[in-house]
């Protein structure tokens, strides 16, 4: 069994509000979850409203297909419109 963990820092800059980035980040975690099966959280930086760390975890068997989802997972990221990747760490346990 191989466990990933994906961390994404994150930036909007088009929001004004908290609500203006709970609504593209619940917008970019649903899209993550539907296309790759991962699970997704919000660790950190929950009051800022235009940053936010992202833990995005899969299981595998096949350490090749996991680094393969992550790296999915982290491109479905940054080609969001709403969203600014600051940092992607990968880290396979």
């Amino acid at each position: 069994m191989v466990i990933g963990l994906l961390t994404l820092d994150l930036h909007f800059p088009g929001a004004r509000s908290l609500k203006d980035k709970r609504q593209s980040l619940r917008s970019l975690e649903t899209r993550i979850k539907n296309r790759f099966n991962v699970s997704v959280a919000e660790v950190e930086y929950q009051d800022l409203w235009q940053r936010a760390r992202l833990a995005v975890v899969s299981v595998n068997t096949d350490h090749v297909h996991l680094e393969s989802t992550l790296q999915g997972v982290a491109g479905e990221a940054e080609h969001a419109r709403e969203v600014q990747v600051l940092d992607a760490s990968t880290e396979i346990l």
